[in-house]
C-alpha cells in the first residue's frame, strides 16, 4: 500500500497481467467468466459516516463474497496496525479471518477495495489457481479481482496530489486501467461512471488506449498502415520471429507458412495459415477476429 510515498506508473507487470487473464479463462471457461459481466455496484460497498464500522465492514465483505459466488464462505473482519493494506488467512474454510490496516478506521470509503483483493485471494485459493512466486501471485490476484468486476474499487482508491498519495494493490494505476479496459471491451460496461478519484479517470483512459492498441496489431485487420507494411516485410522474410512484434511465422510439416499471434481479448496465442483474409474464432474466449494474414 503506497501511503504518501511514490506511486509506480507505467506497465512493468504487463506480461504477467496478460498471462493472468489467459490463466483465468483457462481455469474458469469462457461461460463462467461471462457470468461476471456485472461489476460490484457502488451501493453495495458504500460507507456512511453514521455506519457502525465493524458491522458495515462485515456487510461489505458479505456482498463481495456473494459477487465471487462463494456462498458458504464467511469472512471475519478485524483491524490492526500493519504495513500492508490487508491480510487474509487462507485455510480450508468456510471461515476466513481478514485483517485490515488501522488507517481504514478513518478511510472507510476504501474498505471495499481492500476487501475485494482479499476475497479474490480466497476465490483463487479455492480454485487452486496460482502463479509460482508470491509477487506474481499478487499480480494474478489484482488482475482477477479487476477482470471479474470488483477491481474498479482498487483503481478508485488511487489518489495522488502534490502533498500525498494513496494506492492499493500491486498493479500500477495504468495496469489497473488496462485490465478494466479489457473487461469493458469484453462486457460493454463502463466503470468510469463510478470513479470518485480524478486520477482513476486518467489511469483508466491510458489503460484503454493500451488495450485498444492490442486490437490494432497485425495480422488483425484493425492494424494501421505502418503495422501492415512491417507485417508484409516480415512475411516475406518468414519463417522467423522478432521479439519486438507480437506475431511469429513458422511452417507446418508440409512446409506451408503459418502465423501465430495473441488474442486481443484473452491473450492465448492463435495459429492460422497464411492465406489472406480470414475470420478466426479464439478457442479459449470465443472472440471472433477479422484477420489479413
Amino acid at each position: 500500500m503506497a501511503n504518501g510515498g511514490p506511486v509506480e506508473h507505467g506497465y512493468p507487470h504487463l506480461e504477467t497481467v496478460r498471462a493472468a487473464v489467459t490463466a483465468l479463462y483457462r481455469r474458469l471457461s469462457c461461460d463462467t467468466v461471462r457470468t461476471f459481466a456485472a461489476s460490484v455496484p457502488p451501493a453495495d460497498v458504500a460507507f456512511c459516516d453514521t455506519d457502525d464500522l465493524h458491522l458495515r465492514a462485515q456487510r461489505v465483505a458479505r456482498e463481495i463474497v456473494r459477487h465471487f459466488r462463494l456462498p458458504d464462505a464467511r469472512l471475519v473482519v478485524g483491524f490492526r496496525r500493519m504495513t500492508h493494506a490487508a491480510n487474509v488467512e487462507l485455510t480450508a474454510g468456510p471461515e476466513y479471518f481478514v485483517e485490515l490496516n488501522d488507517r481504514f478506521r478513518t478511510h472507510r470509503r476504501d474498505i471495499g477495495a481492500a476487501l475485494a483483493h482479499e476475497v479474490a485471494h480466497v476465490y483463487l485459493h479455492r480454485l487452486g489457481l496460482s502463479f509460482p512466486t508470491t509477487a506474481h501471485n499478487e499480480i494474478l490476484t489484482d488482475t482477477v479481482t479487476t477482470y471479474l468486476g470488483a477491481g474498479w474499487l482498487l483503481l478508485d482508491a488511487y489518489r495522488e496530489d502534490g502533498a500525498s498519495s494513496q494506492k492499493l494493490g500491486y498493479l500500477t494505476p495504468e495496469e489497473f486501467g488496462y485490465v478494466l479496459a479489457k473487461r469493458s471491451l469484453a462486457f460493454h460496461e463502463d466503470p468510469s461512471v463510478w470513479f470518485t478519484s480524478p486520477q482513476a479517470h486518467t489511469a483508466y483512459g491510458r489503460g484503454m488506449a493500451t488495450a485498444r492498441h492490442d486490437g490494432q496489431q497485425p495480422p488483425l485487420t484493425g492494424a494501421g498502415r505502418a503495422g501492415r507494411h512491417r507485417y508484409a516485410h516480415d512475411r516475406r522474410q518468414a519463417p522467423g520471429t522478432r521479439p519486438e512484434v507480437p506475431y511469429a511465422f513458422s511452417c507446418d510439416p508440409a512446409g506451408r507458412l503459418r502465423v501465430s499471434f495473441p488474442c486481443p481479448t484473452c491473450h492465448q496465442r492463435i495459429r492460422v495459415p497464411v492465406r489472406g483474409r480470414v475470420r478466426v474464432r479464439c478457442g479459449l474466449c470465443r472472440t471472433v477476429l477479422e484477420c489479413d494474414t
